[in-house]
């Protein structure tokens, strides 16, 4: 239904304005006009075009537009009371394009001074302002915007996040901000809480939000009041595009070719058309009205049973395809209003993305503690994503609507050879897994002036649905003595988490509502601003999982091994066909799944004030404090006692960043914060999931208490020109109770589960350079080129726990999830006037530690590897098309995790194999267009 009315409200607006708007033969000059020492926004400036009376003001964020101007170069003047006035010459206006011109102005230090008009040109103006920008930002953050990721590789955010410094991403999809776990990160899109995507762990899958839908990107690396308390590692600030400058129609096209997967022989399950689509049509879903397990338990009729049976046991045939090549599809529309007589404007982007791809990973290796298996894993992937933004302003006021869906379609089909030791057997094994995973992102803003002396608010409502549904993963295994001959049989006879045919939906809602109100203040003899405000967080998540199977029944007649051995030696195409099934040779049986269902909610209430003091022309300080209550519950469907989970607690976290502009040109920066991490929904329940690739169970802790994080953090940054900067940073973390995964293996199948270690110890230095290349040889070419990197260096220590009733290998060690160093490096260069661009990217993780060590298992590890990506862009038909050609992962380095049996921090022969596998290079071509 919601797609439904998105698809009317965008034929609505079309259908308004696109007459009016196509045939638009002017051109415009938009922007901000922002304080030269702060970057805040100046509310009511006027910006007006010399020798006209054309003029406007700047509305709540600052912004202007000057729309309706016949093509030419002009001269605009901008005032506001307080302030140097500015005239920027040299501004040229094209026919139907717009002017991009951000402004910035210095405060006057006299009545007298205040008259006088500061000149400038087109260049300098925007060159002043960029620097701004990137000079004053309130903490210390690193980002990156639409410009710099259209000249990338990347599709996703979590692409993109790999080039920004001091982050990388684990399963091509979970961020890693400092070296730190996942879960220590959180994420905001358009200025409101994500929730966590994943039913197992808490992270947030950025693989979900496709990359052409960004407008920027930003980890804040420190922390201030106005943000959420529950970050450590990062804060990952997604803003998709808003109210559009120009009206635009583009479309883009574009296919990939995998060493690994493209063209080879692609087995799969069942495949349906609407798969393409990214929805599955409904026959893999547990039917409506399916009985409980009660009745399974308490024991069917006959025709009860048959009837169950066939309504589940779905078509087990393994199908042979050839992996297609990936395709991807995309188009954005913007529109855009100006009433000149009222100066209010209204705009509406709508853009759709889609992509396809058949992946391949051949012979993964699992090879330690008694098993050595090889896995071949065919994955079939569908995303569609979708974006519809409105915003309207009027007079100074401001509000937008936007609206985020995203869907991920993910069939993957495991076949594994192989032998276990510890059951003395040879394993083949089949695993059929369907995962559907959907966001859907709606959020109303509203930002307004109050009064004439600068005072706003802002406010905003949002709410988020994410849906994870696994409607039908069937797991079927077989075996045979080690170096028999004999036939392989299935295992029918026993039903476990590791063969059964599993059924799970998680569904979360999520509420929130912000208000925030500023006003400048006279503090120090300087004007400065105070921020307050107030925060409230609904999330409410349902968890539904079943377990069941067909086992033979245990009527003494077919107990007779001359009947069963050939039902079990049956492959697995026919091991559940309707012949077994119509003669009552299996009943139904279900696994009690009530310890593992659950539902759960939390409420976050906050409240904070801060303080932006300038302390002298060169010394600012962003000070305050934030409270945050927070209560949480879960409860398994069981009620089991152990398993429920009652949270209720307040926290008090200040923070204080101090900036000094040593220069113009360079700041030193030092700030503290107090953070917190809280457990996830998932890390407090007891549920126990089987993954059949970890090969392990993984189950939270109701016992888990939140962790309490000081961070200090010093940085010195130089700006040597608009764009460019080279920074030195160092910080120190100490934790309280951090929140770790470990290995539980006192059992015969191991268990990835959660605790809190007493305490951990983070020191780090990240090094970031990103400068064009003239100073070298003053060329035009070497001006052309820019050279990036940015390094991290981290090493940090962490203590298990003593008598907590949990056996450990070791007193301390790394922290769970933390690189002892981050590599990112690249090279830009433009040809032909920026009409053909090259990029060349280059990752490298250091080794890190991704499960602590129990009381048998050694810990498990994450390999470094090598990534180089290179791209080349042609701008074509007058700047309006692109052809792009991308070559991804062109080295192939293995991805490897593993048991350092020998400690020498290396891949050998003396260490176990978790997983390794190739994912292949990837070579891709695609084309966009823009009317």
């Amino acid at each position: 239904m919601k797609k439904v009315l998105s698809a009317i409200t965008v034929l609505f607006v079309l259908t308004l304005t696109a007459g009016n708007l196509l045939a638009q033969t002017t051109g415009r000059i938009s922007g901000k006009v922002i304080d030269q020492k702060t970057s805040e926004t100046l509310i009511g400036a006027t910006v007006n075009i010399e020798g006209t009376t054309k003029a406007v003001a700047t509305d709540v964020d600052g912004h202007y537009v000057l729309a309706g101007i016949a093509p030419g170069k002009y001269t605009i003047l901008v005032r506001y009371i307080g302030y140097q006035s500015k005239t920027i010459s040299d501004i040229e206006v094209k026919q139907g394009a717009n002017t991009a011109l951000d402004i910035t102005l210095g405060q006057a230090e006299s009545k007298a001074l205040n008259e006088v008009v500061i000149k400038s040109t087109y260049r300098q103006a925007s060159v002043g302002a960029l620097y701004a920008m990137q000079k004053n930002s309130v903490s210390i953050s690193d980002g990156t915007s639409a410009e710099v990721i259209k000249k990338s590789p990347d599709r996703n955010t979590a692409d993109v996040l790999k080039r920004v410094s001091g982050a990388t991403v684990q399963d091509n999809k979970f961020v890693v901000v400092r070296g730190l776990s996942d879960r220590y990160n959180s994420a905001l899109l358009d200025g409101a809480s994500l929730p966590s995507t994943e039913p197992n762990r808490k992270a947030f899958s950025f693989d979900i939000v496709p990359s052409n839908l960004v407008e920027s990107l930003n980890i804040v690396k420190t922390a201030t009041p106005d943000q959420p308390g529950d970050f450590t590692g990062g804060l990952i600030q997604i803003n998709t595009k808003d109210l559009p400058e120009q009206n635009v129609i583009s479309f883009g096209i574009g296919t990939g070719y995998n060493t690994a997967s493209t063209g080879k022989t692609f087995l799969s399950g069942q495949r349906n058309a609407t798969d393409y689509f990214g929805f599955d049509n409904g026959k893999k879903q547990l039917p409506n009205g399916f009985v409980p397990y009660s009745s399974i338990v308490n024991g069917l009729s006959l025709q009860q049973n048959r009837n169950l049976l066939k309504s589940i046991s779905q078509d087990y045939n393994i199908y042979k395809n050839t992996a297609l090549p990936t395709q991807n599809y995309q188009f954005t529309l913007s529109r855009v209003k100006d009433y000149e007589k009222t100066g209010n404007r209204f705009g509406a982007i709508f853009g759709v993305t889609y992509r396809n791809s058949q992946s391949i990973l051949n012979d993964v290796k699992r090879d330690a503690y008694g098993y050595n298996y090889n896995d071949d894993i065919y994955k079939f992937s569908t995303n569609l994503g979708a974006i519809l933004n409105l915003g309207y302003s009027y007079g100074k006021n401001k509000i937008t609507f936007k609206n985020v869906y995203n869907r991920i379609y993910d069939d993957q089909f495991l076949q594994r050879t192989g032998s276990n030791q510890a059951t003395n057997s040879d394993v083949k094994y089949y695993a059929f897994d369907l995962l559907q995973k959907a966001l859907f992102k709606s959020t109303l803003e509203g930002n307004h002036p109050l009064g004439e002396k600068g005072a706003k608010i802002n406010w905003n409502l949002s709410y988020s649905n994410v849906l994870n549904d696994q409607p039908q993963q069937r797991k079927v295994s077989y075996s045979r003595n080690i170096g028999s001959n004999d036939p392989f049989e299935a295992n029918v006879s026993t039903l476990g988490k590791d063969n059964a045919t599993l059924y799970a939906k998680l569904n979360e809602n999520q509420y929130s509502g912000a208000v925030n109100y500023s006003m400048p203040i006279k503090m120090f003899s300087h004007t400065g601003t105070l921020k307050t405000g107030l925060t409230s967080l609904y999330r409410d998540r349902n968890y539904n999982v079943r377990f069941l199977g067909a086992v033979v029944t245990d009527d003494p007649n077919l107990n007779d091994p001359d009947f069963i051995r050939p039902l079990k030696q049956r492959p697995i195409s026919t091991l559940f066909r309707s012949d077994v099934l119509n003669a009552d040779v299996y009943k139904l049986t279900e696994i009690d799944g009530s310890d593992d269902s659950y539902n759960a909610h939390s409420l976050t209430n906050a409240g904070y004030v801060m303080l932006d003091n300038k302390l002298t022309d060169k010394l600012r300080l962003v000070w305050g404090a934030r409270v945050e209550q927070f209560d949480v519950r879960v409860t398994p469907v069981s009620k089991r006692p152990d398993g429920i989970v009652k949270q209720n607690y307040v926290d008090v976290l200040p923070s204080a960043n101090l900036t000094y502009a040593l220069t113009d040109k360079t700041n030193l920066r030092a700030s503290y914060t107090r953070t917190l991490a809280r457990p996830e929904f998932r890390e407090l329940s007891i549920s126990q999931y089987y993954d059949y690739e970890l090969l392990a169970l993984q189950q939270g802790d109701p016992n888990l208490k939140r962790s309490n994080i000081d961070n200090i953090d010093l940085r010195y940054e130089f700006y040597p020109s608009a764009g460019q900067i080279i920074s030195v940073s160092g910080f120190y973390k100490r934790f309280k109770n951090a929140i770790e995964t470990y290995n539980q293996d006192v059992n015969s199948t191991r268990t990835i589960t959660y605790f809190n270690s007493d305490k951990a110890n983070v020191f780090g230095a990240e090094f970031e350079i990103r400068k064009t290349l003239d100073f070298l040889y003053n060329t035009d070419f070497m001006k052309n080129t820019t050279a990036y990197a940015n390094v991290a260096v981290i090493k940090s220590t962490s203590y298990n726990p003593k008598n907590a009733g949990i056996n450990f290998k070791y007193e301390k060690r790394p922290l769970v999830g933390q690189a002892p160093y981050v590599i990112n490096a690249g090279l830009q260069h433009a040809f032909l006037n920026n009409k053909l661009n090259f990029n060349a990217l280059y990752n490298r993780v250091g080794r890190r530690l991704n499960v602590a060590a129990g009381a048998l298992y050694e810990d498990i590890w994450e390999a470094p590897r090598n990534v180089f990506d290179a791209q080349l862009g042609l701008k074509v038909f007058k700047g309006k098309g692109e052809l792009k050609v991308t070559a991804a992962d062109i080295l192939n380095n293995s991805a490897t995790y593993y048991y350092d049996n020998n400690f020498n921090k290396k891949v050998d022969a003396g260490d176990g194999i978790q997983s390794s596998y190739k994912p292949g290079a990837t070579y891709s071509l695609a084309f966009t267009y823009t009317l």
